[in-house]
């Protein structure tokens, strides 16, 4: 028989960033995934404040940033890898127009310190960008599969992960949380789009988008920035490029698509004039929701019983921010606020 403090379920974003403030303040416990879900591994991993498409704040961005960061740091020297790219991302200009609705969006309090109010001069023959761009602050990549590869090993050694699918009715839930040979004072299901199979929350509104990336190879491309245009071009190292992500809402499934290729190597050469070859293709199912604010929160009959999902795709800023949430919540008993608590939607 084990005692633990935690089971989680689920170690993608959130399951790693609910972990990390369990081992903060000393609390046990044992992670349960069967590598079902990849909308963590295939994410772009960009962190960025802005919304590139209408020029708006990211919702909580800077109190996100403030928090995010420095646990990447802190990951990094405790799994020995690299994870943090420092990036800038430039935001292709296809008119003057777009160049003064850049320049009314600096203006606002809230992005002010995010856009620069210099136009960069495009210089990249590779690149179709005859107004120039704009160039967001404080911005990066983090490397989500380097991430969750790692820490999976490091809880492997620690002989805190267990690599099989949960049987949710194998769950006994009085005063302690009981499944099978491991007594747990909570439960916190951080299964992404898999809580749609989840007996205790599978009515939550969740929305399932399947999304799908490629990698190029460009050795002529030459760029050390992220592009934002009709598609997010994003360098990986190595002249590849990540180049994504499509948005799906019918195909439930994690397999590749042609008509997912197309559509983005149609969007990619309305801009790009260099040569490149396709070497890769993936397919996630991302858990996002109706309001576009995440799931949190603690089941209405199941005291002890919490999830912790629906990232949608800011997960690299937003997972360590709705952690520490959802941890004040259960350990401290500060309330959640409103616009996560899945209470909103009873």
């Amino acid at each position: 028989m084990k005692n633990v403090d935690y089971i989680i379920v689920g170690s993608g974003l959130a399951g790693i960033h609910f972990c990390e403030q369990l081992k903060a303040n000393n609390k046990s416990f044992v992670v349960f995934d069967n590598k079902s879900q990849h909308s963590s591994v295939v994410a772009g991993g960009l962190y960025n404040p802005v919304v590139l498409k209408r020029f708006t704040s990211v919702w909580k961005s800077k109190e996100q940033l403030e928090l995010a960061l420095p646990i990447y740091s802190k990951l990094e020297n405790d799994l020995k890898v690299t994870l943090d790219h420092k990036t800038p991302v430039y935001r292709r200009f296809t008119s003057v127009q777009e160049q003064n609705e850049w320049f009314t969006a600096s203006d606002k309090p809230e992005l002010s310190e995010y856009l620069s109010t210099q136009i960069i001069k495009n210089d990249n023959v590779a690149i179709d960008a005859n107004f120039g761009f704009g160039k967001v602050l404080e911005t990066g990549r983090i490397d989500t599969k380097l991430l969750i590869e790692s820490y999976k090993k490091q809880l492997l050694e620690n002989n805190q992960l267990i690599e099989d699918a949960f049987a949710y009715e194998a769950l006994i839930t009085e005063d302690l949380i009981q499944y099978k040979d491991i007594t747990a004072k909570h439960i916190v299901f951080a299964e992404g789009f898999g809580v749609k199979k989840n007996l205790f929350f599978k009515d939550l509104p969740l929305k399932e988008v399947k999304g799908e990336l490629l990698t190029i190879h460009a050795p002529d491309l030459k760029m050390d920035y992220v592009l934002k245009s009709s598609v997010f071009l994003i360098p990986i190292g190595n002249d590849l490029y990540t180049v994504g992500a499509t948005y799906d809402w019918k195909d439930k499934t994690n397999n590749i698509t042609a008509e997912a290729r197309e559509a983005l190597l149609k969007k990619l050469k309305t801009f790009l004039k260099c040569d490149f070859e396709v070497v890769n293709q993936v397919a996630g199912i991302r858990p996002t929701v109706t309001d576009r604010r995440p799931l949190v929160g603690q089941h209405e009959i199941h005291e002890n019983m919490y999830v912790l999902n629906g990232l949608g795709t800011r997960g690299v800023m937003i997972a360590p921010y709705v952690a520490k949430q959802l941890f004040d919540r259960i350990e401290n008993n500060i309330a959640l606020e409103n616009e996560i608590d899945i209470a909103r939607f009873k």
